[in-house]
């Protein structure tokens, strides 16, 4: 990458595949980003860049470069396929830029607490939010599983006719709509969205469910 194209990605600001961070301050932590990039659709980490995409660059690129690298090492399960570059904007300074290319087949993690073994992120907009079971499930099971097949029972046709009234529903919804425990609830919900007929978005708030034409 050079750096007029780096200067049109971070000009469209943080999103889905794109994040900014001024230096690496706290690695244990940036690496959510790179996992998070691997999980959804790939993107692109820079460092160096303030909030706002100004570009003040790095004095020692080469200090955060290790820094990073050290922390997908540690913390990364497993470790995510990325490029890493280092350009020039100065005779001082460089700026950072990570690439994390999608579809790398595979569900990746964070090393966590001890109460928390590990986590799983994925990509929404423009955050890195953890992922839920259902997330987590539907990724794994993308990777291995085509031509997924469910029964249409009564359960199905009730929520089929809540999301044509009201667009979109929760798994919490869902299971009193249905009457159902959670894990007969996320399994339906899951398989249905591997069958393409609902999409999910994730949210730290809790997933919402569309109809896979309306979302």
């Amino acid at each position: 990458m050079d750096l007029k194209r780096a200067h049109q990605l971070v000009a469209q600001g943080e999103s889905e595949t794109i994040e900014f961070k001024r230096k690496v301050a706290h690695p244990g932590k940036i690496v959510k980003e790179l996992v998070a990039f691997a999980n959804t659709s790939g993107g692109y980490l820079f460092i160096g860049v303030d909030d706002d995409g100004t570009i003040p660059g790095l004095k020692f690129p080469e200090d955060d470069v290790f820094a990073l690298n050290e922390a997908i090492q540690k913390y990364c399960i497993p470790i995510p396929k990325y490029r890493q570059e280092t350009i020039p904007i100065s005779s001082k300074k460089s700026l950072v830029v990570y690439n994390i290319p999608a579809g790398q087949r595979k569900l990746h993690y964070v090393k966590g607490t001890e109460e928390e073994r590990r986590n799983a992120f994925v990509r929404v907009e423009d955050k890195s939010i953890k992922a839920s079971k259902e997330v987590r499930e539907i990724i794994r099971r993308r990777f291995k599983e085509k031509n997924i097949r469910f029964h249409f029972g009564e359960k199905e046709r009730l929520l089929m006719q809540y999301l044509h009234e009201y667009d979109s529903i929760t798994l919490s919804e869902f299971r009193q709509l249905a009457k159902l425990g959670y894990y007969k609830a996320s399994k339906t919900m899951i398989i249905l969205v591997l069958a393409n007929v609902l999409t999910i978005k994730p949210s730290d708030k809790g997933d919402v469910y569309f109809l896979k034409n309306n979302s």
